[in-house]
């Protein structure tokens, strides 16, 4: 059953069919859409039930079904009751209008509906303006009900490159005391569609905005004002520098544990006392706490947490590799190659750090290290050496140092 039928079979029983939410804004800005969504009007649940008896429930309160693998909500209005996310009231029936239900959408660039059989659009609060101008503003003053709106419009601003409207900076900044009643799941899922953005500096630079990323990102917060020498970062203080990195990352690779990683590879640089600014000697080694704590706060995966920690303890060596020994050289590739994070992996990030020479030609540990791994490993000192495996550890390092030096010799 096509959704024509669909809408047709609704109509046809007092009711009306209508696409809503991100599909409209995607279909506005050209964009492929992936989910349908889609809200009803004039008929009851249980209408609704009989006349599609295939449709499966999804929860007790909220109308929601799905049916031929989209989504099917009864219109509905909502009345906070309590504090944060999920304490809301929910009112659903056959004389709730379609207006009423985008009225208690977040902003406005989600509150179009589109009529399914006739192709109208229905607009109430100016959204095809708002996505034509770039723009994320609240639907209404409603949007202080529910904090999780705070980090939605921050990612949305992130992924869809918009400017967010000055007047839902101030709401969001009103949200500032419930955002803690959030579960750090509901948290995650926007942080983490915001880092797979081709901006995700901009997550963290709305929510500084709103002055709320003190609240689950601290350790990201901290980094303001973290001055950097001048000589090396004309950029400014560490979160600059961060933001910066983090985007450059997005360019390099869509994969999200090396993004995290290049997100939060100075993360010890929080935590510098002033008093050794602009310098920030250790910062590495106490960078691996600081991100295991972060990671845990807002729930990452654990792949994540182990690229984030190898990337914070180990990107200094990456960035003057050359300028290293052969036997720290060949310590530094092992460790990395072991980790999650990978000599690949290591290498955006550095990339990422050095952003300013665009493509570092003198960033070779990558190549370096699969070629010394490759010609020396466990089988070829056994072979050498002719000696058992718990023997085989300190000969190996000995002669991948050997093997690096004659390469770099040849240079």
């Amino acid at each position: 059953m096509d959704i024509f039928e669909i809408a047709n079979i609704i109509k046809n029983n007092g009711g009306n069919l209508y696409l809503v939410g991100g599909a409209i804004r995607d279909k506005l800005l050209g964009k492929e859409v992936h989910d349908e969504d889609y809200c009803i009007t004039g008929i009851s649940t249980e209408e609704f039930e009989k006349l599609f008896p295939e449709a499966r429930l999804r929860g007790k309160f909220f109308g929601v079904y799905d049916l031929e693998c989209k989504e099917f909500a009864m219109a509905r209005k909502e009345r906070k009751s309590g504090i944060g996310h999920r304490e809301f009231d929910i009112e659903i029936g056959n004389k709730i209008t379609i207006e009423e239900d985008l009225k208690r959408r977040d902003i406005t660039i989600n509150s179009i509906a589109e009529e399914v059989l006739t192709g109208k659009l229905i607009d109430p609060f100016k959204g095809i303006e708002d996505v034509k101008n770039r723009k994320i503003r609240a639907t209404s003053n409603s949007f202080k009900e529910d904090p999780l709106r705070v980090y939605r419009v921050a990612r949305f601003a992130a992924t869809l490159n918009f400017n967010v409207d000055e007047n839902t900076i101030e709401m969001m900044k009103m949200l500032k005391s419930e955002l803690n009643t959030l579960s750090k799941e509901r948290v995650f899922i926007e942080f983490k569609k915001a880092l797979g953005s081709n901006k995700p500096s901009e997550f963290f630079n709305i929510l500084r905005k709103a002055d709320v990323l003190d609240v689950h990102f601290k350790e990201i917060y901290n980094l303001i004002g973290s001055t950097q020498p001048e000589k090396y970062h004309p950029e400014g203080d560490s979160y600059n520098h961060t933001m910066i990195v983090v985007d450059h990352s997005a360019e390099l690779t869509n994969n999200l544990e090396i993004r995290f990683s290049a997100l939060v590879h100075d993360l010890g640089k929080g935590i510098t006392p002033k008093e050794m600014l602009p310098h920030h000697y250790g910062h590495d080694i106490k960078g691996v706490k600081i991100v295991e704590e972060f990671s845990n706060r807002i729930g990452v995966p654990n792949s994540w947490k182990k690229c984030g920690k190898i990337s914070a303890k180990e990107h200094m060596r990456g960035g003057i590799f050359n300028k290293m020994t052969p036997a720290k050289q060949v310590d530094f590739i092992t460790n990395v190659s072991k980790s999650m994070l990978g000599l690949d992996g290591m290498k955006i990030v550095v990339a990422s750090d050095k952003w300013r020479e665009e493509q570092p030609k003198d960033i070779k540990f990558d190549i370096l290290g699969k070629q010394i791994l490759k010609k020396v490993d466990g089988d070829f000192i056994k072979k050498k050496y002719n000696i058992k495996n718990e023997e085989i550890g300190e000969k190996l390092r000995q002669e991948r140092i050997e093997l690096l030096k004659s390469i770099e010799n040849k240079n």
